[in-house]
């Protein structure tokens, strides 16, 4: 551990795709508001959700770099894609904490029922990220995934309560429907956005799994158990995009009740400077 993460008064670099991180960040807002806040929104890439694993892993270590550059002292992966297909490999590459939503997700979802739902990007179904965490949890329980390639891209351009957004949403859930399950988990951040329209689909006896709740309590057990708990009033969250800066900022302003100030930052190996606009 460097000497940089052992100040507890660091921000914590929280980052996704887009604004489907925004889900985990009201999440601390709730149980940690005493935590300052780096948000990183990777807009010029995204979707994460139809990228290549070797792309996907490529984006978050020069997210990391960048976050570690920037000083935090811990790093939240509010994107499931991103958890799904580089956990693993960049929690043994840095030495600061790096939490993902799957396994988070999965414990919550195993407690609440036996037949379960997992609706996500393609690349995380395809990856069986969330069928293999429920497994290693509960291998008696039943797993259904469906990739979802077109909600990501509809929630970031604001078509949320479209009639098209509808029939997509129920293209996708119909067949876990038929399965009959007991419990759906969002499996990408960006989701939540979306509950209003599941509701209307889905029937009231599923219960929704939100990841975003439960990896904010996992990492505040982990900056507990680590010393690493804010002791000072939280500085303003710092938010940042690679792509344009306005889109971003509506959305949140919808999302998170304010409008927020946002920096556009460019992101590569050569870590260029940030440009505040």
């Amino acid at each position: 551990m460097t000497s940089m993460t052992k100040n507890s008064n660091l921000r914590i670099g929280l980052f996704d795709s887009g604004v489907g991180g925004l889900t985990v960040l009201r999440q601390i807002y709730r149980q940690m508001p005493q935590e300052s806040i780096l948000y990183f929104g990777d807009t010029a890439r995204l979707p994460y959700g139809t990228k290549s694993p070797e792309e996907i892993l490529q984006y978050v270590r020069e997210i990391i770099d960048w976050m570690i550059a920037q000083g935090v002292k811990m790093v939240i992966m509010a994107c499931n894609t991103s958890s799904a297909l580089a956990l693993e490999t960049v929690q043994d590459e840095y030495d600061i904490p790096i939490l993902g939503l799957i396994l988070p997700g999965a414990r919550a979802a195993v407690q609440q029922g036996k037949r379960i739902g997992v609706i996500a990007t393609p690349a995380t179904a395809s990856s069986n990220a969330y069928g293999r965490a429920i497994e290693e949890v509960n291998p008696t329980v039943k797993v259904w995934q469906v990739g979802c390639p077109e909600f990501v891209m509809l929630i970031e351009q604001n078509q949320i309560d479209s009639a098209s957004t509808k029939e997509v949403a129920d293209k996708y859930l119909q067949p876990l429907i038929e399965q009959k399950i007991d419990t759906l988990i969002y499996g990408c951040t960006h989701y939540r956005h979306l509950e209003k329209v599941f509701q209307s689909i889905l029937p009231p006896s599923i219960s929704i799994i939100d990841p975003a709740e439960y990896i904010v309590v996992a990492a505040e057990k982990e900056l507990e158990l680590m010393g690493l708990k804010s002791n000072q009033a939280p500085a303003p969250t710092r938010f940042c995009v690679s792509g344009l800066t306005q889109q971003f900022a509506f959305l949140s302003e919808q999302w998170l009740g304010f409008l927020p100030s946002v920096e556009q930052v460019q992101i590569d190996e050569q870590l260029i400077a940030i440009n505040e606009l």
